[in-house]
C-alpha cells in the first residue's frame, strides 16, 4: 500500500523540526517530552481499560550470543549482541546451599532487543529536544538531560495496537514498506479504537512473525513507520510509539535524514520510542478477545545518565 495522499518532499519533513516541535511546551527545563500527556487521569483510564485480567510481554527474549551475533553480521554499525558470562554454580562450604550467577553486557540500541529510546539519544544540528547541546553527553558520565532516568516512575498508560499487516491481509509487511495515516485510520476503523492524548501507539508490520519463523533478517531494510505519520502521532498526542521493527521505514525514501522519525521524534517532539517488540502474542491476544487496547506498563532501568534502556514492555487486557 502507498499513501493515497502526497507524499511530504524532504523540505517539508526538515520543516516538521519546527511545526511539531515541543520545545518550551511543557517549560525550558522539561525532559519529560510526550510523557508529560501521560497524567494522573490518563493512568486511571488505562487501569479502566484491564477487562480480563490477561497480561502479555511485549519484548524479545535476550539470549546469549549466538542469534544475535547472526542479526548484527551485516550491519556492524548497530551490533547489539548480548555477552551473557555464566558463572559455574556456587557452594557454601557444606554444600546445603549454592547459588547461581552471570555477569550481562550489551548494547541494547540497535535491531534486535527490546528497548525504550529516551530524547537524547538522538541529536539534530547539535541540538537535543528542547534545544539543549549534544555536548551535554558525556563519554564518561553520559547525557545530563533527558536520559531515560527521567522516565524513572515508569511509563503507565492507555496501549493501542494498530495491526497494519493485519488490515493489508498479509502475514507481515515487506522489508521497505512504509506505514501511512491512511493506514493508522483504516487499522482504527477496522479495530473499533482510536488513539488519544496520552496513548502509547503499537504498530505491528509482522515483522515478529518473520522473525520467529525464520530468525531476524540482519539488515537494515525493513517496514516501520513513514514520515508522513509524524503530523498524525503529534495531532493525537501520542506519548509513546512503538513497534515490532527499529521504528523507521528503510530506506526512509529521503536523502539526507536516515530515520526521520527517530529524528523528529526524539529532538523535536521528545517522543519516547520502543524498538523491537515482539507483538505477536499481543496481537494475538487483541484479536481472541477483540479488544485493541489495553493498560501498558514499561520500566526502563534507571541507568544514569543513559539514552535508553532494555524494557520488558507488559500489556494487560
Amino acid at each position: 500500500m502507498t499513501a493515497k495522499g502526497p507524499v511530504p518532499t524532504q523540505d517539508e519533513v526538515f520543516g516538521y523540526f519546527e511545526t511539531l516541535s515541543n520545545w518550551g511546551r511543557w517549560g525550558d527545563d522539561d525532559e519529560l517530552g510526550t510523557l508529560n500527556l501521560v497524567t494522573d487521569e490518563v493512568r486511571l483510564a488505562a487501569a479502566r481499560a484491564v477487562r480480563h485480567g490477561r497480561s502479555v510481554s511485549c519484548a524479545w527474549e535476550i539470549t546469549a550470543p549466538g542469534e544475535m551475533e547472526r542479526a548484527t553480521t551485516a550491519c556492524p554499525c548497530t551490533a547489539d549482541m548480548p555477552g551473557a558470562e555464566h558463572m559455574p554454580p556456587a557452594f557454601h562450604a557444606d554444600r546445603r546451599w549454592g547459588f547461581s550467577s552471570e555477569h550481562v553486557g550489551l548494547t541494547f540500541h540497535g535491531n534486535t532487543v527490546t528497548h525504550v529510546d529516551s530524547p537524547c539519544h538522538l541529536f539534530w544540528d547539535g541540538a537535543m529536544y528542547n534545544g539543549r547541546p549534544h555536548s551535554l553527553v558525556d563519554p564518561a558520565t553520559g547525557s545530563g538531560w533527558a536520559a531515560v532516568t527521567a522516565a524513572a516512575n515508569g511509563i503507565v498508560t492507555r496501549g493501542v495496537l494498530l495491526d497494519v499487516a493485519r488490515v493489508r491481509g498479509v502475514p507481515w509487511l515487506e522489508p521497505g514498506q512504509g506505514v501511512f495515516p491512511d493506514d493508522l485510520e483504516e487499522a482504527e476503523r477496522q479495530q473499533g479504537v482510536r488513539v488519544g492524548p496520552g496513548d502509547a501507539v503499537l504498530l505491528r508490520t509482522g515483522y515478529g512473525r518473520a522473525r520467529h519463523e525464520s530468525g531476524p533478517s540482519g539488515g537494515i531494510t525493513q517496514a516501520g513507520w513513514h514520515a508522513s505519520s509524524l503530523p498524525w502521532l503529534h495531532e493525537r498526542q501520542v506519548a509513546l510509539i512503538g513497534a515490532d521493527t527499529p521504528q523507521d521505514v528503510q530506506p526512509s525514501g529521503y536523502d539526507d535524514v536516515l530515520m526521520p522519525v527517530h529524528a523528529v521524534a526524539l529532538v523535536a517532539m521528545g517522543l519516547w520510542m520502543l524498538d523491537n517488540c515482539d507483538l505477536e502474542a499481543c496481537a494475538a491476544t487483541a484479536a481472541e478477545l477483540g479488544q485493541w487496547d489495553f493498560q501498558l506498563a514499561v520500566a526502563p532501568v534507571r541507568f544514569a545518565g543513559s539514552s535508553g534502556s532494555p524494557v520488558n514492555p507488559i500489556a494487560t487486557f
